[in-house]
């Protein structure tokens, strides 16, 4: 059936108010939906993750450390070499001062400066491996006066945390030269350098340990 010209106007009326009718949040269209950009991408969350495991473990062998420390009557034990204060004060130093050197880094890659980069992370692997060539002497004079993981408790607790302390910063010193030899490659730039950032991340976690344990272990 045709419908007649008053019956189409009609029509029209009715389309043309349902458009001008605002609908549950108003007459205006509703904005596009972004997607939630994550806090955090899989890298750094993987990192977070692992110092938190590390953590973790650590403070369970300051616990071990602590309960033997507090129950002894005489610590450092008698007849037992004492730990090289001031030898591994200045060790302390050199440490602190690569977490300076990664932070320069850091900020050199944000500015584009690879270049810069390379030289900072150079620097602040050659400040680490020192650290442990220091430890490593430091270890053989320990040992060479009796001082050993087997002699007592107090040696054991000793190369177990200052130990795994400088394993630590072993897996810390790979991981800056891999980093190195990507930015040497160009994989990094001011918009991407997530490499840098995760391997600053875990060694500053290295970094900022250790004066907690050289307080706790050489000083306490």
């Amino acid at each position: 059936m045709v419908k007649s010209s008053a019956a189409r106007k009609l029509d029209d009326t009715t389309s043309a108010a349902e458009l001008r009718r605002p609908g549950f949040g108003g007459g205006d269209p509703p904005p596009p939906v972004r997607p939630n950009a994550p806090v955090l991408n899989n890298a750094h969350l993987a990192v977070l993750m692992l110092l938190g495991a590390e953590v973790m473990f650590f403070a369970g062998l300051i616990g071990a450390f602590l309960v033997f420390r507090l129950s002894a009557a005489v610590w450092p034990p008698p007849f037992q070499p004492r730990l090289p204060v001031g030898m591994t004060g200045v060790n302390t130093a050199i440490l602190l001062a690569s977490a300076v050197t990664m932070h320069l880094g850091i900020r050199a890659v944000r500015t584009g400066a690879v270049a810069t980069l390379i030289r900072q992370l150079t620097i602040t692997a050659l400040l680490g491996s020192l650290f442990l060539v220091i430890q490593g002497y430091e270890w053989i004079r320990l040992i060479h006066f009796g001082l050993t993981a087997s002699s007592s408790i107090y040696g054991g607790l000793f190369y177990a945390l200052i130990g795994a302390h400088g394993v630590h910063v072993l897996c810390g010193l790979i991981w800056l030269f891999l980093v190195r030899m990507q930015a040497r490659r160009g994989r990094f730039s001011k918009i991407r350098y997530v490499g840098v950032q995760t391997s600053a991340m875990y060694w500053t976690f290295v970094v900022a340990l250790w004066p907690v344990l050289y307080g706790l272990v050489y000083l306490y």
